[in-house]
């Protein structure tokens, strides 16, 4: 699984150097280099995530996005993402991680074993300098993957709620970005859960929880977006740094 391509391959800026060093600026270090001693870590984060793809996102399957347009063979592939993230527990080298809250946004593309089109990652203002380092330095580990292009956006407050019905993550009150999920109505009133399938590099996950999407957008930048009734779910995920062979 470590040499796969797959949609957990999204945010490997330590494998680019011009992905790399846009880091360097914003976060005051270079993600990635091989002269920093290796620090030890535990990150366990649940994640309101959705995207464009139709509901099941094949992107666990394959390194192709589903198709949009007309046609198979004139269809547009791409996966148009927002991950609403809440650290319930986190270590770096000491640095609290816990009740963090940060933001993803982005585009996997056409094929994303290739190279993804573009990503933003965003703190909440609270975040101090050791926490955005912390992040920046083990989401890679979880999302391996070479992007056209990443950016750090401006600090935005987050509200970040959910139940087993419903969850809704909100960036700038919404006016950044949105995603709201409702429960996938199964046979019972118990959520629908996708077990024994990984979550891009992190080997522990709790299972998929099947929430369509009502609306997932990202509202600022230059390739703004909005998407009603596509793929979206919850996930909790736990990865440490002895998880990490390289």
């Amino acid at each position: 699984m470590s040499n796969e391509v797959t949609r957990r391959a999204f945010l490997g800026v330590a494998a680019a150097g011009a992905v790399a060093t846009a880091f360097e600026s914003p976060l005051g270090a270079v993600i990635g280099s091989e002269q920093a001693a290796k620090p030890a870590w535990a990150l366990n984060a649940t994640i309101i995530e959705a995207c464009s793809c139709t509901m099941f996102c094949p992107c666990y399957f394959s390194t192709v996005p589903s198709g949009h347009g007309h046609g198979s063979s004139m269809a547009e592939h791409y996966c148009r993402f927002n991950n609403a993230y809440r650290v319930n527990q986190g270590r770096f080298n000491g640095v609290a991680l816990d009740g963090l809250k940060f933001w993803i946004a982005g585009d996997l593309g056409a094929d994303f074993s290739k190279s993804g089109e573009w990503a933003e990652i965003t703190f909440e203002p609270s975040a101090s300098k050791e926490q955005r380092t912390a992040i920046t330095t083990i989401v890679p580990n979880v999302y391996p993957v070479n992007w056209k292009a990443f950016s750090v956006g401006a600090d935005a407050s987050m509200d970040w709620t959910a139940s087993k019905d419903r969850a809704e993550a909100r960036l700038d009150a919404g006016k950044a970005g949105i995603v709201t999920l409702r429960r996938n109505p199964g046979m019972t009133g118990d959520p629908t859960i996708i077990t024994n399938l990984r979550y891009f590099g992190a080997p522990r996950n709790t299972g998929f929880h099947l929430m369509p999407n009502e609306i997932e957008a990202y509202r600022r930048g230059p390739k703004p977006f909005e998407y009603k009734g596509s793929n979206g779910f919850m996930i909790t995920f736990d990865i440490t740094s002895k998880d990490v062979t390289s």
